[in-house]
């Protein structure tokens, strides 16, 4: 008797044929899909063709995951090339919001840019009342777009081939570990010797040209993992402890306690900056006339909450992640701020914003920094609208009421909402100024718009300083802009930028042009502070403690040793106290100068170590938050 161990696998060439053109199908799909996806994200098929065909980039490669990609979900759906009708939307349309993102904030989109959807949606009434074509004609293809995806849909489950059971299995056992090998080599932090011979090369320190070398696909699965922050080298409780720390700012503070209110007001700037353009009067005057200098925003055009992060906590976004979003991602536990500090002092924590609660997560923030209330559009009373938002006029007489109706110390932080865009012409039925120059109408009538607000929020500042002016107690106030407004096409064509947007790498005199935004810090006892210059949002509070009359530790020990030698850190560029720049300092994290090295192992060991420094610099944080923080 015969015993048949195994039976020879035998294939007809007909059938062989029929799975080389498949595959061949799927390989041609998957480069026409790479080509439109990196067309639609970079806006020009220029430099496509050298990203495809280079064999020092991975367009190659990207084709090739692509195409195992399509193997794998028809392999699960069954059916042969029904992955297409999943795999197009699922590409295109983030490649679509990567362009569209680059036109109005200048950065790509990036995994973390999933987690503000809802304010995305929230503010897009608001956007399209602004653009009504816009509007109709996104509505019509979105309406356009789910009915033929769910009709392709239908007709693919009758018309496209079937595949056997074992042709799915053997699709799935070749993607699925290859898969696996390109997941692990996404992990940017770690060698990996594979996507080092692909030329797939994670350049995490410049996001345009990590997006322009690698392509959109595998730039955006690099920043997937940045979620994670490592530790910078050296971390540990010796490192923390070696710090040495300014003794005399343990003493008893001798302040006065005087109020100290921060206005973070939406998208002031300077409009009179731009050149070729005339306004009508002077949007500014008063603010203007008592400006300490500028804060160098992190952002332009939007992204509040990074600016907002610094601002209250002394922390910097150039030791996190490129893109990363701190009030989305890593204020999950308690994290010392100036609320911690002031509290401390004695004082009431009010933080105030005419918005939704839960819009940048600040109801969640607000609690982890220390704010003993926040008051948002669900608990604040009516307030008068200028276009959709909540008027500065408004919001002023909140302020004015809460600190004088305080019976302890105030630290009051507002953040403003009238200046947020778009811009639309018919916001306000009276202008008080007008714009003449060489603009398109579209152009000129947002300039309008926006000046006005700003000769608004003028006026309210004007009633706020002559209303401490008239207090007793004394009263410290401080107003800055978060970033440049969002005024596309008015910035190119009065030639005051090439683009729509700012450049995030560029020489010291231009990434101050598009980055520096007004600042006021002005006591009703020592006067106006006139000399800061130009500093990062982080140092703020260092300026506000001084001119309030405290020492502390890290606000002005940390922060006060770090803005001795410079007044900005951007991730891109460092500004030392002598206005030179130093382009590209964050690359080589390991050379950094003692006090940013300092400052860089304490906001680490605050927000995700061991809080080894909360004792001995922050006491304020130490004595609010006594239990030992969740690793």
């Amino acid at each position: 008797m015969k015993l048949v161990l195994s039976k020879p696998w035998t294939r007809s060439p007909a059938r062989l044929a029929n799975d080389a053109q498949t595959l061949a199908n799927l390989v041609l799909a998957a480069v026409l899909l790479v080509v439109c996806m990196e067309w639609i994200a970079r806006g020009t098929l220029h430099d496509v063709g050298s990203f495809l065909l280079s064999p020092a980039r991975p367009g190659l490669t990207t084709v090739v995951a692509v195409t195992i990609g399509l193997m794998a979900l028809d392999a699960v759906f069954g059916r042969h090339y029904q992955s297409l009708l999943i795999a197009v939307p699922l590409l295109i349309l983030p490649a679509f919001i990567s362009s569209q993102k680059q036109l109005y904030l200048s950065d790509p989109l990036y995994p973390s840019d999933l987690l503000f959807g809802r304010q995305i949606l929230q503010l897009l009434p608001a956007m399209l009342k602004a653009q009504p074509v816009t509007a109709l004609a996104l509505a019509a293809a979105v309406a356009l777009a789910a009915f033929a995806i769910v009709t392709l849909w239908r007709i693919s489950r009758r018309a496209m081939p079937v595949m056997s059971f074992k042709a799915r299995m053997w699709r799935l056992a070749l993607a699925v570990p290859l898969f696996v090998s390109f997941g692990s080599m996404m992990e940017y932090s770690s060698y990996s010797w594979i996507r080092d011979r692909l030329n797939i090369i994670p350049m995490m320190w410049d996001q345009k040209e990590n997006y322009r070398h690698n392509g959109f696909l595998m730039a955006f699965a690099f920043n997937i993992p940045m979620a994670k922050v490592t530790a910078p080298y050296g971390y540990g409780e010796a490192t923390i402890a070696d710090i040495a720390s300014d003794s005399s700012a343990f003493a008893v503070n001798h302040s006065k306690r005087p109020d100290v209110i921060m206005i973070m007001s939406e998208s002031l700037w300077d409009p009179t900056r731009l050149d070729n353009v005339t306004l009508s009067k002077d949007p500014m005057p008063r603010i203007r006339a008592m400006q300490s200098g500028h804060v160098f925003s992190p952002e332009f055009g939007g992204m509040t909450a990074n600016v907002e992060f610094e601002a209250l906590t002394g922390f910097s976004n150039a030791f996190l992640p490129y893109g990363s979003i701190p009030y989305q991602q890593y204020v999950r536990r308690p994290v010392p701020s100036l609320a911690t500090f002031f509290r401390s002092e004695g004082y009431s924590a009010i933080a105030v914003h005419p918005f939704r609660e839960w819009f940048w997560n600040r109801r969640e923030v607000y609690k982890h920094f220390g704010f003993e209330e926040f008051r948002s559009e669900e608990t604040l009373p009516p307030m008068e609208k200028r276009g959709a938002f909540a008027s500065d006029a408004a919001l002023t007489n909140e302020i004015i009421q809460t600190v004088d109706a305080a019976e302890k110390p105030q630290f009051l932080f507002a953040v403003t909402l009238q200046g947020h865009g778009p811009y639309e012409a018919n916001r306000y039925a009276e202008k008080a100024v007008s714009v003449s120059g060489d603009l398109s109408d579209n152009a000129r009538d947002a300039l309008a718009t926006y000046a006005q607000g700003v000769s608004e929020a003028d006026d309210s500042f004007a009633r706020l300083i002559a209303w401490a002016k008239g207090r007793e107690r004394e009263t410290v106030i401080v107003l800055f802009g978060d970033h440049l407004p969002p005024l596309g096409q008015a910035f190119v064509e009065s030639g005051y930028m090439p683009g729509m947007v700012a450049t995030r790498r560029a020489p010291l005199a231009t990434m101050k042009t598009e980055h520096e935004t007004p600042l006021v810090v002005w006591s009703s006892k020592a006067g106006l502070q006139n000399r800061i210059g130009t500093i990062s949002p982080s140092l703020l509070p260092y300026h506000i403690l001084k001119t309030a009359g405290f020492d502390d530790p890290f606000y002005t020990g940390v922060l006060g040793k770090v803005h001795a030698s410079y007044s900005v850190i951007d991730r891109h560029m460092l500004m030392q106290r002598n206005g030179s720049g130093v382009p590209d300092w964050s690359i080589a994290p390991a050379t950094l100068p003692s006090a940013l090295s300092e400052y860089r192992q304490l906001q680490f060991d605050m927000m995700f170590g061991d809080q080894f420094g909360k004792e001995r610099f922050f006491p304020g944080f130490n004595w609010i938050n006594e239990t030992t923080p969740s690793s």
